[in-house]
């Protein structure tokens, strides 16, 4: 199960909203707006097996950039915006990113890394601009919303805390490269929790954590509406 599917089938359903603002994003815009994105990753040379990363809070464009690299099989992690500067520039070099975006909500932390990343060579930025960042929106609309050709599944890589030294990035290579294809998660909350169509899934967390963003994303999958 993907997305995608569902954008077929349900185009103008909610596939997540956004408490805090009430931004509800569909099934059809998911889809169009994660291709775009794919489709950005490519043309900036980034291919199945690179990084990226993600430094956001929960914002509406958080899973769209999510969808998007694991359908261009990129290995992305989500930092944490409570950081220290030294603290995020470890995980953005640790996991060798090679594209990063922020907001500008987290201007002040975006722009103190920019000197500390240099692997960084793609730089981009939602709601408005940011010195040194491109901003997104004007970036993806050059790209068409039809998938790129070459799509393979991708996966998160996120960090522990580190409270036994460095924090360590946690990678699970995705269990087939179908970006469609089932996983244990999901068959978990399919079986177990009856997670389906009919669900309505409330995530209160930060998407950066791993069950946040996990399961968000497979009620995603299920044909569910996420509330963030």
């Amino acid at each position: 199960m993907h997305p995608y599917h569902h954008a077929q089938s349900q185009p103008d359903k909610i596939a997540y909203l956004m408490a805090d603002s009430g931004e509800a994003v569909t099934y059809r815009q998911l889809d169009e707006r994660s291709n775009q994105f794919a489709h950005l990753l490519r043309a900036t040379g980034l291919q199945a097996g690179d990084h990226m990363a993600i430094l956001m809070e929960n914002h509406p464009r958080f899973f769209e950039i999510c969808w998007g690299a694991q359908r261009a099989g990129i290995i992305y992690t989500a930092i944490s915006t409570r950081l220290k500067l030294a603290e995020a520039a470890y995980i953005v070099n640790n996991c060798a990113a090679r594209l990063l975006v922020g907001s500008v909500a987290q201007a002040q932390l975006a722009s103190d890394l920019l000197p500390h990343m240099g692997g960084v060579a793609q730089k981009f930025v939602v709601d408005g601009e940011l010195s040194g960042y491109q901003p997104l929106e004007q970036a993806l609309s050059q790209y068409p919303v039809t998938p790129i050709p070459d799509e393979t599944a991708g996966a998160d890589m996120l960090y522990s805390s580190g409270t036994t030294g460095y924090p360590k990035g946690v990678f699970v290579p995705p269990e087939s490269p179908d970006i469609d294809a089932s996983n244990s998660l999901l068959e978990i909350c399919r079986g177990l929790y009856g997670m389906g169509p009919q669900t309505v899934y409330l995530s209160p967390a930060p998407l950066y954590h791993a069950a946040p963003m996990r399961f968000c994303m497979t009620a995603m999958r299920l044909g569910a509406t996420a509330w963030s």
